[in-house]
């Protein structure tokens, strides 16, 4: 989640890019025009390939545009983090790939039909993004489960409420709960023009069945569906990283490469036409 490190400042930190970074080049970023200021960090340990350094390029999102300004960043391949926009801009690395799944060519696998089933009875409700004391518990339960040794599992509730409260954008929260009306798993959403970006999700680490992590992109799907929507976008897909490879497992997945949506995996062999990542 933090744009310095690939994961959320603990204790409150926020990344100041006029202290701690150096502009970059103004020029237009795939039909973005150049009326923001852009910075690249300091390089830092890459904390999903070792042995490789992480920089990134940032871009703060603040006033009443800044919902649109994020939708045309989205298609170039950029993600946010709290109050910046960022997209990696490693020099000699292009490990991180930005993923996407097209809505309408989506189709269930046996697999993904199997989650389907087995969270049947749970429920997911969109609401304002405002923290609750719940969603923590459920949040810090997940970190010291699957992410101890990460920043993120230093959280307080402060971070946790910065992290879902401090957004210029259309940012909602996702609660899934099961029959009993207990809450199961959480999402972290932007809505754009064209989809859904997929901030963040945690889930029920005791659950040990359902694939909850995968259950929420699902409904992400039919949500989308739902509001005739094209795109659920899900970050960064990482080869070499366990933590982000799984996102190649999802039908219907897109990938950015050289300015292009093209389809991730085409089956067939048969061609498919590539969208341009460019702002209308």
């Amino acid at each position: 989640m933090d744009i310095g490190s690939g994961g959320a400042r603990s204790r409150g930190e926020r990344v100041r890019p006029e202290a701690t970074a150096a502009p970059a080049r103004q020029k237009p970023l795939g039909g973005v025009a150049p009326l923001h200021q852009f910075f690249a960090t300091a390089p830092v340990p890459c904390p999903y390939v070792p042995g490789r350094a992480e920089r990134k390029l940032i871009v703060e999102l603040a006033g009443r545009a800044a919902p649109g300004f994020y939708d045309a960043l989205s298609r170039i391949g950029f993600r946010r983090s709290h109050r910046f926009a960022y997209r990696p801009a490693c020099r000699a690395c292009a490990a991180c790939v930005p993923v996407r799944i097209a809505v309408e060519r989506f189709a269930h696998t046996r697999s993904t039909r199997r989650v389907r089933n087995a969270n049947a009875g749970v429920a997911g409700l969109v609401l304002a993004p405002r923290a609750t004391v719940e969603q923590f518990r459920l949040f810090v339960a997940y970190q010291q489960s699957r992410h101890r040794d990460s920043e993120m599992a230093a959280m307080s509730y402060g971070d946790y409420r910065g992290m879902v409260e401090e957004t210029a954008l259309r940012t909602a929260i996702v609660e899934f709960r099961d029959p009993e009306g207990a809450l199961v798993a959480v999402s972290l959403i932007d809505r754009l023009d064209d989809g859904i970006s997929a901030v963040y999700s945690f889930y029920d680490p005791a659950r040990r069945v359902g694939s909850l992590g995968t259950w929420c992109i699902l409904w992400l799907v039919e949500e989308c569906r739902r509001q005739l929507l094209p795109y659920v976008y899900l970050g960064y897909w990482i080869a070499e990283s366990p933590k982000m490879a799984y996102k190649a497992r999802f039908p219907a997945l897109e990938r950015l490469t050289d300015g292009l949506w093209v389809p991730f995996a085409d089956k067939s062999g048969a061609p498919e036409p590539a969208t341009p990542a460019v702002a209308e």
